[in-house]
């Protein structure tokens, strides 16, 4: 997993920012009277995110077909039935997108991910960056 964690935490970061944006943009909106991106939205980007996009970068990298399929099921999952199920439980719901249009926002950065991968490892590849 080491392997993998730069490019990891690069689209973390990455991720955080998009966040951001999308709670400026009021793209969602959570349930609590009080609204913390550090309490409702961080966790959701740090949480399942990072732990999800290494694991499926580990046992699919070198196998693009594989990693967009990996990526599509489980943003689609996300994208159309557990942001469902998150807004029956009143934790969190779409505001200003649509469901295609929130898995968009998931999805696209799944490509970033395998970029910065295979950027990483041409660099590890030249001796350029450590293991």
């Amino acid at each position: 997993m080491k392997r993998y964690a730069l490019a990891s935490a690069c689209i973390g970061l990455f991720e955080i920012t998009n966040h951001l944006f999308g709670h400026m943009r009021k793209w969602w909106k959570f349930y609590d009277k009080k609204v913390s991106f550090l309490r409702d939205e961080l966790p959701f980007s740090v949480g399942p995110y990072m732990p999800l996009s290494m694991w499926i970068l580990k046992y699919s990298y070198g196998n693009f077909k594989k990693f967009v399929l990996m990526n599509i099921i489980a943003d689609g999952l996300f994208a159309f039935l557990f942001i469902d199920v998150l807004k029956k439980l009143r934790i969190v719901s779409l505001n200003r997108l649509s469901h295609i249009q929130f898995f968009i926002y998931l999805h696209y950065k799944a490509y970033l991910l395998y970029g910065m991968q295979g950027l990483y490892e041409k660099l590890r590849k030249r001796g350029g960056v450590p293991v």
